[in-house]
């Protein structure tokens, strides 16, 4: 197994199936990371690009903390290349609403780099490319960042949960218990961002780890969750992503 995801790391991203949206049905989606740490290779993504424009379906991309795991040239590179692409910027909230398959790119970011996000908006203007942004440990955030993730919104971007903790889930659910995870590590992520004036409706998997059993229990409560193509910590509980 853990050969296998290996192996997928260094798949070209095109041929990463499970990083496309096909149109609705599954409620558990799956993105492939841009960090410059799992994929380097400009090439790889901009093949998963093409596929996405060829085939109709909307391609999947994640990354973390720009300026420091990931380069923001590469970030403009693929708002450029989308633009090229004719490819529409699709947000996970409106994935929740489970529309049609059409030529796009969902971009996403994970954690709580909200200074890093701000310095990435005027350029995503530019490309009329909106994406979400997966927050976790908002009850830490001061109002500078709380402020910023409001102007991030404003824009028409998409905020969404992640934790509040930023748990592995399995370890969490074998420590205290699935109940527990859910209470504890969940729904208080997006109660905060609720209260807060967001309106979260989907939960990223904090490193892409996951259970179906998990999956159940969430999606009580989220429209869809979100792992990923390939674990990036290299801690393997279960696949990342559902066939």
């Amino acid at each position: 197994m853990a050969l296998a995801l290996v192996a997928a790391c260094r798949s070209p991203l095109a041929e990463v199936d499970q990083i496309y949206y096909r149109g609705p049905g599954p409620r558990v989606l799956c993105a492939a990371s841009i960090d410059r740490a799992v994929h380097e290779d400009q090439a790889s993504i901009d093949g998963a690009l093409d596929r996405a424009r060829d085939e109709g379906v909307v391609v999947q991309l994640y990354a973390h903390a720009p300026g420091r795991l990931v380069d923001p040239a590469r970030i403009e590179a693929i708002a450029a290349g989308a633009a090229r692409r004719g490819l529409a910027s699709v947000t996970y909230a409106e994935l929740a609403d489970a529309p049609p398959a059409r030529a796009g790119l969902a971009l996403s970011f994970d954690d709580d780099d909200v200074a890093a996000w701000l310095g990435l908006a005027d350029m995503l203007d530019r490309y009329q490319l909106r994406v979400t942004f997966f927050v976790t440990r908002f009850q830490e955030l001061d109002a500078t960042a709380r402020a910023g993730l409001a102007e991030l919104a404003r824009r028409g971007h998409d905020v969404e949960a992640h934790g509040v903790h930023h748990l592995r889930a399995p370890e969490a659910v074998q420590e205290a218990g699935l109940d527990a995870y859910v209470r504890d590590e969940v729904l208080p992520s997006v109660a905060a961002l609720t209260a807060a004036g967001f309106a979260p409706r989907v939960f990223a998997y904090p490193y892409g780890a996951r259970t179906s059993t998990i999956d159940r229990a969430l999606l009580a409560h989220v429209a869809l969750v979100r792992s990923v193509a390939y674990p990036t910590d290299g801690l393997l509980v279960s696949d990342p992503c559902p066939e």
